[in-house]
């Protein structure tokens, strides 16, 4: 998915569906903030494209409204901040942990557990 705005209002509501002036209403409400030429145009990228089709699935699909599907898209946004953040640290403590325990040769491991059960 990329972020580089390509895409008219005209076609962005093609794309999705609607008419333009529900992305208009969408970004007054806050939902998405288009990025804009020197000339004010509106351009949407694909990135935009699918917070809309998500936008347009919670409304037709789930019968939110306008202000429960912003909540939505902002608590998915900090659940897949918290997720990546989750792998970072997990990555970090392994890292760590490689560094302060001595890794155990697998000969050794198993020929230790084969004493355990004798």
């Amino acid at each position: 998915m990329t972020d580089q705005p390509v895409y008219t209002i005209r076609i962005a509501a093609q794309l999705v569906g609607v008419h333009q002036q529900t992305l208009r209403t969408y970004e007054r409400e806050g939902l998405l903030i288009p990025a804009r030429t020197s000339g004010r145009q509106r351009l949407y990228s694909q990135a935009d494209i699918e917070r809309l089709l998500m936008i347009r699935r919670l409304i037709d699909e789930l019968g939110v409204n306008l202000a429960g599907a912003d909540i939505i898209l902002r608590l998915r946004q900090q659940i897949d901040e918290l997720q990546t953040e989750n792998r970072q640290l997990r990555r970090e403590l392994q890292r760590h942990r490689d560094q302060q325990l001595p890794a155990v040769p697998f000969e050794r491991e198993r020929h230790q557990g084969t004493e355990r059960r004798r």
